[in-house]
């Protein structure tokens, strides 16, 4: 990423929870620990089914007296009347200010340029009031400004940043193999931790119960976690949701999201998955790359 380049996240939206329960509500929810959010931290999380299987994933950024969550847009009704759901008697308020707020996206290199930035992912501080944190995914993403929509251009002319073509971030995310789109497309298909969420930061296993809990840590205390999302490169051909990978005519994944930057839950420890291999589908040869923030 261009120290100088910064994306407008058009297809993310913000979400504001708060009042007097907003901690305990999320906290049985979210697979991380909402205690770790603060001022100066933001942390990344998923909402899963009572069975563990992935729904939704956001980045929650303390704001004054509650939290925004920052989801993709295409995810944010369906996890707005989610959380409601959920809401039942809690003292809480849940707002949807995607037409007051919006993400935007820099590079690490510029984040570390600013006043007591520092080289932590989530850290955050505040830049003329608004949230800008080090992606706490992985710091590779860059840094994140959630700012109001009124004072956002002057705010990137302050910080000498200039907007620039989207598809250059999704490009950089998926190269990292981390899904920049098309997440509703992985609802119910896959167990959130196949998402690769603990090593994303995404997952605390230390704290108490939330939604989809059990099965979560059961499959990473029995080990039994042998499927990964993972990002696919077409060398030609096309693909299609759902169809079958092989190497050397043996399944080993399927694909789950197909188009742009398309991913696929991949069997990763089978013997017959090498990296250095061409995979097939009925249309298509493709290329598959574990990333070297795995199993690290």
């Amino acid at each position: 990423m261009n120290i100088n380049k910064v994306y407008i996240l058009k297809d993310r939206a913000v979400l504001y929870v708060t009042g007097e329960d907003v901690k305990d509500f999320l906290q049985n929810l979210i697979t991380n620990d909402i205690k770790k959010v603060s001022d100066d931290n933001s942390c990344f999380g998923s909402l899963l089914s009572p069975q563990g299987k992935f729904l939704f994933d956001f980045i929650i950024i303390k704001h004054k007296s509650g939290f925004f969550i920052d989801c993709e847009k295409d995810q944010s009704k369906e996890l707005f009347k989610q959380l409601n759901v959920y809401k039942l008697r809690s003292k809480i308020e849940i707002l949807d200010l995607s037409n007051e707020f919006v993400v935007t996206a820099l590079s690490y290199q510029k984040f570390l340029t600013l006043e007591k930035a520092q080289d932590i992912e989530g850290y955050t501080l505040k830049y003329r009031e608004d949230p800008i944190l080090l992606d706490p995914r992985n710091k590779n993403l860059g840094a994140r400004l959630i700012i109001n929509l009124e004072k956002l251009y002057l705010s990137l002319k302050k910080l000498d940043l200039k907007d620039a073509n989207i598809e250059e971030y999704y490009s950089h995310s998926h190269k990292l193999g981390i899904v920049p789109k098309n997440l509703n497309k992985l609802q119910n298909k896959l167990f959130g931790i196949e998402c690769n969420y603990d090593e994303l930061n995404g997952i605390d296993f230390k704290k108490g119960c939330y939604v989809g809990q059990e099965n979560t840590a059961r499959i990473k205390l029995k080990n039994k976690l042998s499927k990964r999302l993972l990002p696919i490169k077409i060398i030609e051909g096309k693909l299609y949701e759902g169809e079958s990978i092989f190497s050397n005519e043996i399944e080993i994944g399927k694909v789950l999201i197909e188009s742009e930057y398309p991913f696929a839950l991949i069997k990763y420890l089978d013997k017959n998955f090498d990296q250095s291999s061409k995979f097939t589908t009925k249309e298509a040869s493709i290329s598959i790359k574990k990333p070297d923030w795995i199993d690290k």
